[in-house]
């Protein structure tokens, strides 16, 4: 076995592997410093993603009762006070349960021999009735399909009815009783909204099992390289891998972007430049 039995499973970590095998391999296996940046302008890029933790940040803060006033003078750029004005004058949880509410909020289930955690940006509900997860996208661009494919919200979902019990009085949630909420402080008027069922439920126990199963099962030295190039061009691995030197340009007017580029917060720490 290639991952260690102390390994621990996330919506990153499932994504890279889908993404590129190999990328996994480095990241998670040879722990591999990144020797390339994402993307560049190198101080745009960075800018962008000291706004998107800035955001998340406040909006923690101000789900713990910190009032706003004292929040919206740490802001320095106008893009982010423009994102945070948006989320203050919109309310993006209006409607939401607001019985309980959890910001920053960490799950974790063992899962076939490892565990699967998530750390939600918010997660809103009322025990016995609804739960809304809700996650904070600082992207510059707004992909405008497969959000419900994505590992981030099949982990997310399938996570919060096999390990929230104790949220939700001691019983499982039922997946009919969830949803998932993505928000867009540069979109506010776009947010993406994906129920949950059970037969989604039962599909992603499956797919989240069989990515596991094949990850346990990969021998050393058999984590190939994806054969989509296009996913080498925000890699920082790619010099590593022989696909190109130059960082892909954070400014692209593309779609594709805003996948390649989501950037898990959560995780941002990993980062090197």
């Amino acid at each position: 076995m290639t991952i260690p039995p102390d390994f621990q499973f996330s919506q990153s970590s499932l994504q890279d592997y889908t993404d590129c095998p190999r990328r996994f391999e480095l990241r998670y296996i040879l722990k591999q410093n990144w020797p390339a940046v994402r993307s560049e302008p190198v101080l745009e890029m960075e800018t962008w993603m000291e706004q998107g933790r800035l955001f998340h940040q406040l909006v923690h803060q101000y789900l713990l009762g910190i009032p706003e006033d004292l929040l919206t003078p740490l802001i320095s750029q106008p893009e982010g006070l423009q994102w945070w004005q948006q989320f203050l004058h919109l309310n993006p949880l209006d409607g939401l349960p607001n019985q309980v509410r959890l910001p920053e909020y960490r799950l974790t289930t063992p899962f076939h021999g490892f565990r699967l955690v998530a750390q939600y940006d918010l997660i809103c509900l009322t025990p016995g009735e609804r739960a809304v997860i809700v996650d904070w996208k600082t992207s510059r661009h707004r992909a405008k399909r497969g959000w419900r494919e994505r590992l981030q919200t099949r982990v997310y979902l399938f996570l919060l009815v096999e390990a929230g019990m104790r949220l939700n009085g001691n019983q499982p949630f039922q997946p009919d009783q969830l949803e998932m909420l993505y928000w867009f402080p540069a979109f506010p008027y776009e947010p993406e909204k994906i129920p949950y069922s059970t037969a989604k439920y039962e599909a992603d126990r499956e797919f989240l099992g069989s990515l596991v199963t094949q990850i346990r099962e990969t021998p050393t030295n058999g984590f190939a390289k994806t054969n989509d190039e296009k996913q080498c061009l925000y890699c920082p691995y790619r010099s590593l891998c022989e696909r190109g030197e130059k960082a892909g340009n954070f400014n692209a007017e593309i779609e594709q972007s805003a996948d390649l580029l989501d950037i898990d917060l959560n995780e941002i720490e990993e980062l090197e430049f």
